[in-house]
């Protein structure tokens, strides 16, 4: 996978419409302290991208 993030500005959101992936977010919980959530607010807005997209590119790229 590229490091490079797809360039989706302009790209008109569609309800039930994947924009990035070939499929479908639905909601999950995760429990997490405070001082990990802001790690990854501060490391996803220097990305430009939510933290839920910072959760999707980790969990992508994980071997196994």
């Amino acid at each position: 996978m590229s490091s490079e993030k797809p360039n989706n500005k302009g790209i008109k959101r569609i309800k039930n419409q994947p924009v990035l992936h070939d499929e479908l977010k639905s909601s999950r919980h995760l429990f997490l302290t405070p001082t990990t959530w802001e790690k990854m607010k501060s490391c996803a807005k220097k990305q430009g991208i939510s933290v839920s997209e910072l959760v999707e590119e980790w969990a992508r790229n994980i071997e196994g």
